[in-house]
């Protein structure tokens, strides 16, 4: 298998890193290996639905079978396989985790300059849909695992390789895998995920690395009133749809609780480090006497981000009624894209959210999976390694502790007992960060060796 490997990415015009021994990895070498496991990799269509995720995993575990590591593969229903790898250590401490998800959303070729399952190298980028989300990362784990093994240095614990199906619809994979093959990651004391956000400005330079120690989870509520329905020409006042809409109103207007996290507080900590103003520098200095103030919390909650980690967020994004425009609706229905912050409750804000409605009669119904979000400690062994990382790469760069405002596998290993984080291994512009879920999703070269090497430190720091 090995040999195969060599010979393919011999093909390609890549010289793989072949050499066992405790030197440090040639992170050029190592960077065209990855460039082309991944262009490989994009070329597997992982669409989900139907997801298909299986032959993205025979890849992967086709590359470490290549290197000596043996992976196993996990369906939870035909065709949604998980991988799993392991390279053991003394066990001196407790094992680490690398998390990926091998499915990726749907893309429309006709939108596209390239095709997107080509994994095309144009314009000095790899091309292709899941490139940033999240088969490059999953990439840059495989060579960080590959190059361990490598260098055949002892490591204190286990280092474990996990992607996961079905993320981008329901996280059925991760929720299949730590519930059914709980005993595989057991007693793991990390994981390092998606999510963390390096942004690079149009200028080329680093404006901030960003680690997520934490997320919001969904609660998606439909709102149902029952009314007594009618033709349009005669209004009454039973008509289902505009009680609704009062109800609607209201909750549009409504400012949920600030509440500060932990998360959040480091996050806006961070900020003050860089901020010109003094004003506002004090005020992101001491985010909780802040929130006290309302010429802050004005400040604060002008920034959309800002305003999503301080409190319990809804949007109204789905109204159901007549299906004519002159009949009056016998039901009318809408549904609330709600997302809680890290310790709070479900039931507490359906009080407030009863509060706020004024109206009784309205049907409350939970359409999501219930999830309670759980933040990760925003200080610690991951966090040191993290800002070591982007000190030696990118001396001076601000570090910044964030909160994810949606949600990815993470929730699934938090709930089992491991603190999980989501680490970028690149940095990406405004307009190449754009490119995730949408048209043209690609990955620089270049920052593929940045990844590379800036991920590799990382993890040999919590692995030696």
């Amino acid at each position: 298998m090995r040999t195969l490997l060599v010979l393919l990415l011999t093909i390609a015009g890549v010289s793989p890193v072949l050499g066992q021994g405790t030197r440090p990895p040639n992170f050029d070498s190592l960077a065209a290996e990855a460039t082309a496991w991944l262009q490989a990799y994009l070329r597997i269509r992982t669409v989900n639905p139907p997801g298909n995720e299986t032959a993205g995993a025979e890849f992967l575990q086709a590359v470490l079978a290549g290197e000596g590591i043996e992976a196993e593969i996990f369906e939870y229903a035909p065709g949604r396989g998980n991988l799993y790898a392991r390279l053991p250590g003394t066990g001196a401490r407790r094992p680490m985790v690398l998390l990926s998800h091998i499915d990726v959303v749907p893309a429309d070729s006709a939108l596209w300059r390239v095709p997107p399952f080509s994994g095309a190298i144009v314009d000095d980028a790899i091309w292709g849909r899941g490139a940033q989300d999240t088969k490059g990362l999953a990439i840059v784990q495989l060579a960080t695992m590959v190059a361990l093994k490598r260098r055949g240095i002892p490591l204190s614990r286990d280092l474990i390789l996990i992607a996961n199906a079905d993320e981008e619809i329901s996280s059925e994979g991760s929720r299949w895998f730590t519930a059914q093959k709980t005993e595989l990651v057991r007693g793991a004391e990390f994981l390092l995920n998606e999510g963390g956000d390096n942004v690079m400005g149009a200028d080329g330079r680093s404006v901030s690395y960003g680690l997520a120690a934490g997320e919001k989870v969904p609660y998606w509520l439909r709102l149902t009133v029952r009314g007594e329905p009618g033709h349009g020409s005669r209004p009454h006042p039973g008509n289902a749809a505009q009680r609704l809409s009062r109800v609607l109103g209201r909750i549009a207007d409504w400012e949920t609780p600030l509440v500060l996290t932990p998360p959040a507080a480091a996050y806006l900590e961070a900020l003050a480090t860089r901020e010109p103003d003094p004003v506002h520098r004090a005020w992101l200095g001491d985010p909780a006497a802040a929130l006290r103030d309302p010429a802050a919390v004005a400040w604060l909650t002008a920034d959309r981000y800002q305003n999503a980690i301080l409190r319990n967020t809804v949007s109204i994004t789905v109204l159901h009624g007549s299906s004519s425009t002159n009949v009056i609706p016998a039901e009318a229905s809408a549904d609330l894209d709600v997302r809680l912050l890290p310790g709070q409750r479900q039931e507490d804000f359906l009080v407030q959210l009863r509060e706020v409605m004024r109206d009784t009669t309205v049907v409350i119904e939970a359409i999501s999976t219930p999830r309670t979000a759980i933040a990760s400690p925003v200080r610690g062994p991951v966090v040191q390694a993290f800002s070591d990382a982007v000190e030696a790469m990118d001396p001076g760069a601000l570090v910044l502790p964030r909160m994810l405002t949606g949600y990815t596998d993470s929730y699934d290993y938090r709930r089992i007992g491991i603190d999980a984080y989501g680490i970028d291994s690149w940095r990406a512009t405004e307009e190449v960060h754009a490119t995730v879920h949408g048209t043209n999703e690609r990955v620089p070269v270049a920052e593929v060796r940045f990844g590379v090497e800036f991920y590799y430190r990382l993890v040999e720091q919590l692995v030696r």
